[in-house]
């Protein structure tokens, strides 16, 4: 998250300056003024970050909070919490950030604050739950709920993966097979087929098609290299803009057969990490502010952001995402009913179990359904190869039998 300076005035029109994070400029605006403060300028500060030695998985990371609250809960220091896993855990790179990070807890730094330091290890969500149990007394409940989390999305993880695997396999093999029969095979096919005296104004229009495809993937392969890179990079570049990032995710959203999919996984993620923030203690302000930067879809994070913003002016929750019309009618009536009650973060796990049940129905029927459709289109690919290299041959041998019979 960026940091900004910023400078005020408050109630006595004295100015005051001050650093904090913030999603964006506006963000913070908004934070400022909803403690009646007159904002004056604010700009972003360019903030070195430590540097990172790696990336450290989401089970290392499950597990080191599980230790952590374990030893937290029997009352053993942080710095010694730190020393013990930083022995412990199996991950090179956690172990040299959980080292330096217990050189700064040792110097008085609070443990959040030295973990905000180390954005691509632990995030928001990670931080902000770190702090609010700082605040409240209940650092080891707070990383009880971090474990549980963070085990939840693993296993969510888990399941996409395991469900995309078989579809990846089959379509690279496929892939594989046809640029080899088209590189190495078909080419000998067609200089045969010249030494036998067919001349390739004789060939049928699918013959055709597969010798150009040959020839351009023999003679001028660097070009489609080329353009996958060019492709590539020009993809990249477009989605690192707002508008990219916001077309793409509103076509992973809206996208056959992957589209709903990837709306469930969205939505039961919105809910695990919302209402994990709030069951421990953070507001909800600052609970969608996090949400916002760690759902991974620019379109919910917009819808989240209104939200927050309509509740800043005294507005409920549910309306702005009913408006957005990005959450089903079921999260909305469920999160419009746990704001009533009070009880909005059992509501939110309630509605993430749901979803991620849904997510496992959804994966299963996807599997079973992908697998003749595969099957199609590798035989598909294959069978267009060999009528293609068929039609010729059975040209000649008609040829030449009508030639024998004339005889």
């Amino acid at each position: 998250m960026p940091a900004f300076a910023y400078s005020f005035r408050d109630s006595q029109g004295v100015v005051r300056q001050g650093t904090s994070e913030a999603e964006t400029p506006d963000v913070l605006k908004q934070r400022l003024e909803e403690q009646g403060f007159t904002v004056v300028e604010i700009k972003q500060v360019r903030t070195r970050p430590k540097f990172q030695f790696g990336r450290v998985n989401l089970k290392d990371l499950s597990l080191f909070c599980r230790q952590f609250s374990t030893m937290v809960d029997a009352g053993v220091s942080l710095v010694r919490c730190l020393d013990v896993l930083s022995s412990q855990t199996a991950s090179p790179t956690l172990r040299k950030v959980l080292r330096e990070i217990q050189a700064e807890v040792e110097s008085g730094q609070s443990l959040s604050k030295s973990m905000a330091k180390y954005p691509g290890i632990f995030n928001n969500l990670f931080v902000g739950l770190i702090r609010a149990g700082e605040v409240g007394g209940v650092l080891e409940e707070s990383l009880q709920r971090l474990a549980a989390f963070l085990e939840s999305d693993v296993e969510l993880r888990r399941k996409v993966k395991s469900a995309m695997t078989y579809p990846v396999i089959v379509v690279v093999a496929a892939l594989s097979i046809v640029g080899f029969l088209v590189t190495f095979i078909l080419p000998k096919f067609f200089d045969l087929f010249k030494d036998l005296g067919i001349k390739e104004d004789q060939f049928p229009a699918m013959t055709k098609a597969l010798m150009d495809i040959s020839n351009f993937m023999v003679q001028r392969w660097y070009f489609a290299t080329l353009g996958f890179i060019v492709f590539a990079i020009a993809f990249k570049a477009l989605i690192s803009t707002k508008f990219g990032r916001r077309a793409f995710d509103l076509v992973k959203l809206k996208a056959p057969v992957f589209g709903p999919l990837n709306h469930r996984v969205a939505i039961a993620r919105f809910a695990r990490t919302l209402g994990t923030l709030l069951s421990s203690g953070v507001p909800i302000l600052g609970a969608l502010e996090t949400v916002a930067g760690t759902v991974s879809n620019e379109m919910i994070s917009e819808a989240i952001m209104e939200a927050r913003a309509r509740i800043r002016e005294g507005d409920r929750i549910g309306p702005p995402l009913e408006k957005s019309g990005l959450f089903p009618p079921m999260v909305v009536h469920m999160v419009s009913i746990g704001e009533e009650s009070g009880a909005l973060d059992s509501m939110l796990e309630k509605v993430a179990e749901f979803y991620e049940s849904e997510v496992d129905a959804a994966l299963a029927s996807l599997t079973s359904a992908i697998e003749p459709v595969l099957i199609v289109f590798l035989g598909g690919m294959v069978g267009f190869i060999v009528v293609a290299v068929m039609l010729p041959l059975s040209s000649l041998i008609a040829n030449l039998s009508g030639g024998s019979g004339d005889e």
